[in-house]
Order: structure tokens, then C-alpha cells, then sequence
């Protein structure tokens, strides 16, 4: 019984274990700042593509902020796709460049740039590099400097983070610093890790040949992921935009459910096709950043991941209760600690402004509210977009 109990218990603690570890170390490689590229004077032609749908309520004030930050050389281009409100009217009043798209079959914000970029094709100078902004984002001059800048010769990602709300519901709160690990502390930490990162959606930039040979038409709902994995393996793979940053206005706690529902789901379908193939890849020709890409892709959100623990934790006490070894579960609980301490280090470095230490401490509810979700991807996972309250 003790040997049969101590081979459940290996083989309940090893995949969280081996997960435990990778985020606990990404995090840690994320805590240090990196140096951005270099941005010479005379920056090539530039086009922000801004894919909207529906955006009425923000796309004029988007445009307005975002005008006055253009750097010399850059140009907007606004696809209004599959509208059914004054969104192209607007941009157009506010002096962006503009294409209509009306395809009710084939929707989402892939085909929308895959629009964008065959229209740019029939130009004779379409663009050097080709930035992907969101209609409800904004972003400063510097990051659009930065951006291009590293994005020269290879795709290039920047931090995507919601605007600090001190005062936002403390769920939203904890929802935003989630964000801030997942999209600037852990893609650092992936970066130095493995010389790649995620596509995010929004700050997203490519040279034009990669622009142009993307397959950017596809309906899947984190096509960004998507996208990155396959430049990954085509010999592009996108890089840390350092000293760009874009933000997006923090939403109610209903539309942050919303927001999470859309991107986990998408984000763990996907990891479910693409992790262990990416780290078989990696095995086979001997390459551990790309062993540690595949690692790091199979990393639950953050939620669900302390979740899992917690729930591994307790199977594996109880079958140390019947006679199974204890080191099992020793092992899980001190890379769990491990985990929460980098957290609480990168709450401390770059945390503070998206979260209280008052909202903190309702860390475990928040997981206790996304309980429901993740049961709902049990049995459904999400197949379009979900716009969130704003």
C-alpha cells in the first residue's frame, strides 16, 4: 500500500510541480528591467493598424490621444470590421485613414488585419514596420519609438497592462496585477529564458515581410498566441519590446470576468494543442530555451494554477495519511512558497500600483471567483469575442 500510495502521489505531484517551478523561476528572471533597442533618427514609414469593432463609445478619444503622440513617419489605419455602429464615421472625423470591412462570416480581429495588410500590399511603399494597436488602448510617443525600434528586423511585443485603479473593486485590482505579471514580469523572465515572447493582441509589431507573410486570417479567439507560435517556428520569433508600454482603461469587475473567460479559455485550448509538442520539439534537437518555451506555454494562469496546487497539496496530504512518502507533497509545498514569495518580490518591484496591500489580501477569494469559470470551460470553452463592460 505504501509503495502504491507513494506512485499515486509522484505522479499527481510531478506535472504540478514541474509547473510550480517554471513560473516561480520565470518570475524571478522577470523582476530586473531590460534595456530597450537602440532608436536611430530618421525612423522608417510606420502604420499603427487598429482593428475596431464596434468601438463608437472610445475610438474617437483613442484617435484624438493617439495623434498627438505620432511620431514623424508613423500613420494610423483604421479597419471598421463587421460594424454595425458609427465607428468608421468617427475615425474618419478624426482624420485616420480608413477601411470598411463587412464580412459577417469571417469575424474577429484576424481577418480584420489580414484586411488591413492586403490593402497595404497594393501600395508601393506600404510600410517598414507594421504596429498593432487596439481601439481602446493608448500609448505615449516613447513607446511608439521604442516599438518600431525593435521591431526593425524582427517582430517585437510590448508590455500590455491595464491602468492602476487603487480604487477599483478589490477583484479588478488583483485581475489587473495578474495581468502585470503575465504580460511584463513573466515576458521578461521568457525572454531572457528562452529569447522569445508571447504575442499579447495590442503593441504588437512586425517588419513588413513578416506583416506580409503572417497568417493572420483566422477566427481563433488568442489568434495573437497563436500568431507568435507560428513566427516561433518559422524562424521569427517576436522579442520584449523594453521601454514600450500600452495601456488599456481597468473594467468593472463583471467585464474583467468577461475579459478572463475570453483570454483563459483561449489561452489553455491552446496551450493543450501547442505545450507538450513545443517541448517535444525542444527535446529532440537539444534546445533548452525552446525546452523552456514549451514549459513555460503549459503554465496555467495564475489562478488556476495556485488553485491546482492547493487542491494537489490536499490529495497529497491525504495520501500521506494511508502510507504514502511525504516528500511529494514537501516538495510541491516549498515550490508553492517559492511561487508566492516571487510574487510578493514582484508586487513589491512593479505590483504596488495595481494593487493594494488591502486588496491583496483577498487573494483567495479571488480565486474562490473564478471557480465558476473555469467550471464553465469544463464544460464550454468560449468560441468569440466577449466585449467587457467599460
Amino acid at each position: 500500500m505504501e509503495v502504491i500510495g507513494t506512485i499515486v502521489a509522484v505522479a499527481l505531484a510531478a506535472p504540478l510541480v514541474v509547473l510550480t517551478a517554471t513560473f516561480a523561476v520565470e518570475v524571478l528572471a522577470g523582476l530586473r528591467t531590460m534595456r530597450g533597442a537602440a532608436v536611430t533618427a530618421g525612423t522608417a514609414p510606420v502604420v499603427i493598424v487598429m482593428p475596431a469593432n464596434d468601438e463608437a463609445a472610445v475610438i474617437t478619444r483613442t484617435l484624438t490621444l493617439l495623434a498627438a503622440e505620432l511620431p514623424d513617419g508613423f500613420r494610423v489605419l483604421v479597419v471598421a470590421d463587421n460594424c454595425t455602429d458609427d465607428t468608421a464615421a468617427l475615425a474618419e472625423q478624426a482624420g485616420a485613414e480608413m477601411l470598411r470591412r463587412d464580412d459577417p462570416v469571417h469575424r474577429g480581429k484576424g481577418f480584420a488585419l489580414a484586411h488591413a495588410r492586403d490593402h497595404l500590399a497594393a501600395q508601393a511603399n506600404p510600410c517598414a514596420v507594421a504596429i498593432v494597436l487596439d481601439a481602446d488602448c493608448t500609448i505615449d510617443r516613447e513607446s511608439l519609438t521604442a516599438l518600431a525600434a525593435a521591431a526593425q528586423r524582427t517582430p517585437a511585443q510590448a508590455s500590455y497592462l491595464m491602468q492602476p485603479e487603487r480604487d477599483a473593486a478589490p477583484m479588478v485590482q488583483v485581475s489587473n496585477f495578474a495581468f502585470a505579471i503575465k504580460n511584463l514580469v513573466r515576458q521578461r523572465g521568457l525572454q531572457r529564458l528562452s529569447g522569445r515572447v508571447n504575442l499579447t493582441g495590442t503593441g504588437m509589431a512586425f517588419p513588413w515581410p513578416v506583416f506580409r507573410d503572417a497568417p493572420l486570417a483566422t477566427d481563433d479567439i488568442v489568434e495573437d498566441l497563436a500568431l507568435g507560435l507560428d513566427l516561433a517556428r518559422r524562424g521569427t520569433p517576436p522579442r520584449f519590446a523594453a521601454g514600450a508600454t500600452v495601456w488599456s482603461a481597468a473594467s468593472s469587475a463583471e467585464g474583467t470576468l468577461k475579459q478572463r473567460t475570453r483570454w483563459e479559455g483561449g489561452f489553455i485550448a491552446t496551450s493543450r494543442r501547442h505545450a507538450l509538442p513545443a517541448i517535444a520539439a525542444g527535446l529532440r534537437t537539444a534546445n533548452p530555451r525552446a525546452i523552456w518555451a514549451g514549459l513555460s506555454l503549459a503554465v496555467p494562469p495564475l489562478t488556476l494554477l495556485l488553485l491546482l496546487d492547493v487542491v494537489g497539496l490536499v490529495a497529497l496530504g491525504l495520501l500521506t495519511l494511508v502510507g504514502a512518502a511525504a516528500w511529494p507533497a514537501l516538495l510541491l509545498g516549498t515550490l508553492l512558497l517559492l511561487a508566492l514569495a516571487a510574487l510578493v518580490a514582484a508586487w513589491a518591484r512593479v505590483g504596488r500600483p495595481f494593487l493594494s496591500g488591502a486588496a491583496a489580501v483577498r487573494l483567495p477569494l479571488y480565486i474562490l471567483w473564478k471557480i465558476p469559470l473555469y467550471l464553465g470551460l469544463v464544460r464550454k470553452r468560449p468560441t468569440d469575442w466577449l466585449r467587457a463592460g467599460r
